[in-house]
């Protein structure tokens, strides 16, 4: 999916006088492979709520993290091919889930596993999750994520779950 079907990101904006027009037409380029053949392409995102809507600024083009800045948000689109590993994890964001193609499952902390297929949505609110792909082709999911306040037991990781961040650096093998 990640050749065949590109992501193609549409963005409008204003000219110098305030005429809405398109400022971006193309495939989105900020694309990180992971560990596994997971992809992440960055769509978007901001630095403050509310947000500067505005700007010249390619805020798609920004450094490809897990966790939004302060009262931040991120739009992203993962991949997630079949038969890849899931790692059991949490941030502290609410996360506006969206199955655009294929299906996947959502496992909780405490064995529960959710099955979404194409359509179907999820708010993911700062839990220990891991996200397997048990099928035969790759899933396409779109992840809105908004900054949220850190857990009242003032814990990040939760116990089993690990810090995402990392990840990113992790060779195509998945080897620390």
């Amino acid at each position: 999916m990640t050749e065949e079907s590109p992501i193609r990101r549409i963005v409008a904006g204003y000219d110098g006088d305030g005429k809405s027009i398109i400022t971006m037409d193309g495939s989105a380029q900020n694309r990180n492979v992971r560990a596994h053949g997971t992809v992440s392409t960055v769509i978007w995102g901001t630095d403050e709520t509310p947000c500067e809507i505005w700007s010249d600024e390619d805020f798609g083009a920004r450094d490809n993290v897990v966790q939004p800045p302060p009262r931040g948000s991120w739009f992203r689109i993962v991949e997630f091919p079949a038969g890849g590993p899931g790692r059991m994890h949490r941030t502290d964001t609410v996360d506006y889930v969206i199955c655009m193609a294929g299906e996947i499952d959502m496992e909780m902390d405490d064995g529960l596993t959710i099955h979404m297929k194409t359509g179907d949505v999820m708010v993911q609110q700062g839990t220990n999750h891991s996200w397997i792909n048990r099928g035969d082709v790759t899933s396409r999911i779109a992840f809105g994520l908004l900054d949220g306040k850190t857990a009242p037991n003032g814990d990040m990781a939760g116990p089993g779950a690990q810090d995402l961040t990392p990840l990113w650096d992790l060779p195509e093998d998945g080897a620390p």
